[in-house]
């Protein structure tokens, strides 16, 4: 006969055995610095070919236009074996993402 105690003991193994997975990646490396009180600057790397770098800088400090700009890139190995990677700058005119795997707008010579 199976108790609440033992059902529960299951219960418990068996999310643990979900959670539990040999894939888990490791962090490598990781460096994370703030910049003065206006911005940062953070790296990390992963053993499962993971890595991101990423910088923040205020803008215009003090002034109606005061902003934040970040640039970064993230690398990553797809589950189709394809190497990635994404740069991109978020500053006062937007997220601007670039990547060789990203659609590309078209420019048309009409004039």
């Amino acid at each position: 006969m199976i108790t609440p105690k033992i059902l529960g003991l299951l219960a418990v193994l068996a999310i643990a055995r979900v959670d539990a997975s040999p894939n888990d990646a490791q962090i490598l490396k990781f460096e994370n610095v703030n910049l003065d009180g206006n911005g940062y600057a953070f790296y990390y790397e992963t053993s499962d070919g993971i890595s991101r770098q990423e910088t923040a800088q205020l803008k215009h400090v003090g002034t109606a236009e005061e902003a934040i700009a970040v640039q970064g890139s993230v690398k990553w190995v797809g589950p189709d074996g394809v190497h990635y990677k994404l740069n991109y700058l978020a500053d006062e005119n937007g997220f601007q993402p670039e990547g060789e795997h990203l659609p590309r707008q078209e420019t048309t010579g009409m004039l």
